[in-house]
């Protein structure tokens, strides 16, 4: 297999957040009793070993005592991943301005489907893209699986052309786990940044 060229996410993402910067407005952050979380008792989540984009080796368990949005995609992805990924950091940055404390309390991570592409450099640029807070993770294809696999996430390589290059079809979700790693919510990216902040105001204390 041809290696890939490289990717072109970075022109149309940098311009869609200069573009969603200007526009984007505060969302309503008032603290409510939210009730019992939405994921209560799932059975999603949990111990996981994937490399970051130092080559280092992270585990779930690094990550105690924070609050965790994870969510699972790859670099290459023509549209949706970017979108995603964008309306929520943007909702996380709307959060952290107006609860700075309570959003030092999380740690966003991208775990890329695409081992084979999704190079340590690659995971870089594209995380860098959205937000310095959003950890790049990724793995060998085992790993990876399994990481998959423990968070109830579907993913398969298609559209497989001559040249080398194909597309994933993987979920769409972006989960928020507790302290404990607990799951507790989907976030609500498809709503845009607005929904995300506000639905980070009702979890994270």
């Amino acid at each position: 297999m041809r290696a890939n060229p490289s990717p072109t996410f970075l022109r149309p993402v940098l311009a869609g957040i200069a573009a969603l910067a200007l526009s984007a407005c505060g969302a309503e952050t008032e603290a409510v009793d939210p009730g019992e979380p939405p994921l209560a008792g799932a059975t999603i989540g949990g111990e996981f070993e994937l490399q970051n984009i130092a080559g280092e080796t992270v585990r779930w368990s690094d990550f105690d005592g924070q609050y965790r949005i994870v969510y699972f995609g790859y670099a290459y992805c023509p549209d949706a991943c970017p979108t995603d990924v964008q309306r929520t950091m943007q909702g996380y940055s709307q959060f952290a301005e107006e609860k700075p404390e309570q959003a030092a309390r999380i740690k966003p991570i991208f775990v890329s489907v695409d081992p084979a592409r999704d190079t340590p450099d690659v995971i870089e640029q594209f995380t860098n893209a959205f937000s310095k807070d959003l950890i790049g993770l990724t793995g060998t294809p085992e790993q990876v699986k399994a990481a998959a696999d423990t968070f109830g996430v579907y993913y398969t390589k298609f559209d497989e052309r001559p040249d080398g290059s194909y597309l994933m079809d993987h979920s769409r979700i972006a989960f928020l786990f507790g302290p404990d790693g607990e799951p507790i919510t989907m976030l609500p990216h498809d709503l845009g940044a607005d929904a995300v902040a506000a639905e980070l105001a009702k979890w994270v204390s």
